[in-house]
């Protein structure tokens, strides 16, 4: 069976729900019954199918929100933090799973990265400009030629 070329709202809707669930666009085009990358992206360029370009833009705002809420999921699996070793005299010991814990932590990583560039105003860092007691802060324009020369002694002064 080929691949579809031709925009349908039935594939479109299969696309937005998966990319909600927190698939990738490029795992989803690896399915043989949906449309390849490209014929995805050219629907997206095409001024035709604007309210698929909504619809798809809605659906990576919620697969933003998937991640992050899988990341205190991912936090909270220690299911596979300690594996059964076997010994030379046949008994078993927990063993520390490093290996574990560090993918869990490369795949919390990565969603924090991903959130905060696809989502910087709702997860990115927030910095908070203020005066030192914690008030707005205030910018001052001071133009070059209101600020007072210094003195030729003055110069001469600090040398």
């Amino acid at each position: 069976m080929a691949r579809p070329t031709d925009f349908t709202q039935e594939i479109a809707d299969a696309i937005c729900l998966k990319l909600a669930e927190g698939n990738s666009l490029r795992s989803i085009c690896r399915a043989d019954e949906m449309p390849n990358k490209s014929t995805v992206l050219r629907w997206l360029l095409d001024p035709a199918h604007a309210a698929f370009c909504d619809q798809y833009t809605r659906a990576r705002a919620l697969q933003v929100d998937g991640m992050v809420d899988e990341m205190p999921d991912i936090a909270d699996d220690g299911s596979n933090d300690f594996v059964a070793k076997t010994n030379g005299d046949g008994s078993t010991t927990e063993a520390f799973n490093s290996e574990h814990v560090q993918r869990s932590r490369l795949r919390i990583d990565t969603r924090k990265w991903v959130a905060e560039r696809m989502a910087p105003k709702k997860y990115g860092t927030k910095v908070a400009l203020t005066d030192p007691d914690g008030g707005p802060l205030t910018v001052q324009i001071v133009k070059f030629s209101d600020i007072e020369k210094p003195d030729a002694d003055d110069q001469t002064a600090g040398a």
